[in-house]
């Protein structure tokens, strides 16, 4: 994994939409019955290149998903999103989880399913081509999704590292 440092600071002025990825039922089998809990996967995004991902578990549908709202905005990270795509090809893996995602024409639309397609529109992605290989679990999806869009760089950052102008970067 990669190390970032792209984390948002600050929540205050953001304001952010939640996106309900996943919920699992869990049941725990005790002396008295069956007792069921409930596991949501949320993400929230500004739709401007801020996103985070959160897991909340309760009782309750409802705290479940309130829970993972909190556990997302705590982790935050700022992702490079250029003209409504991403700048360059990249490709993660979370656990079983293999993704792969390319920057794609205006009009080309999110070319993702599931899990992904939350990420992807929750970031303000409007134009990718993305696949996901092995595991399809939500869980590991969105970590691997996550995880690839961090380690994006945007055409200034290039241009930074290598000491030239932008232009060059689109040129070389």
């Amino acid at each position: 994994m990669a190390i970032r440092n792209n984390r948002v600071k600050s929540t205050n002025d953001i304001e952010l939409k939640d996106r309900l990825v996943a919920i699992n039922r869990v049941t725990k089998v005790t002396k008295g019955g069956r007792t069921f809990t409930f596991a949501a996967i949320v993400v929230v995004g500004n739709e401007n290149g801020i996103i985070g991902w959160g897991l909340g578990k309760a009782n309750e549908v409802q705290a479940a998903i309130a829970k993972g709202v909190e556990a997302a905005k705590k982790n935050l990270i700022k992702v490079p999103v250029h003209k409504g795509t991403i700048p360059h090809e990249q490709a993660a893996k979370f656990g079983g989880s293999r993704v792969i995602l390319k920057p794609a024409s205006h009009g080309t639309g999110v070319k993702a399913g599931g899990a992904m397609r939350a990420v992807l529109e929750s970031v303000g992605i409007t134009d990718v081509l993305a696949k996901s290989k092995g595991s399809s679990n939500p869980h590991n999806l969105v970590k691997a999704t996550i995880e690839a869009l961090g380690e994006l760089r945007s055409p200034a950052q290039v241009a930074q590292n290598r000491g030239i102008s932008v232009e060059k970067v689109f040129k070389g």
